[in-house]
């Protein structure tokens, strides 16, 4: 499994608690049916150091790179970074990480 991590800085116009909110939402709404996408979580800082750093943070969850990559390129996707997202963005780091569960297998 890949998890994509996305770190974001909003604009001013949205570093607070509304925008912070408001991107959120939009953000679990549109990216959460996309395919390839197997899960997503979105967050909001928790305390005043990660506040100080970062506005937003996405998880995505796909079976593989190739998914990320069809992500990457849907029409949906691209529409909604161009037209909504992407506008509100100051800073961004995105990561993409292999993740082992710790499952026992036998």
């Amino acid at each position: 499994m890949i998890e994509r991590h996305h770190y974001f800085r909003l604009t001013k116009e949205y570093a607070t608690p509304e925008g912070r909110a408001d991107t959120a939402g939009r953000t679990l709404a549109a990216l959460s049916s996309l395919p390839g996408v197997r899960g997503i979580s979105v967050g909001l800082p928790a305390d005043e150091h990660a506040e100080a750093a970062w506005d937003l943070s996405v998880t995505l969850r796909f079976d593989s790179l190739d998914d990320v990559e069809a992500y990457r390129a849907d029409p949906a996707h691209r529409k909604f970074v161009d037209e909504v997202l992407g506008p509100r963005i100051a800073v961004k780091k995105i990561w993409n990480f292999t993740i082992t569960d710790g499952s026992a297998t036998d």
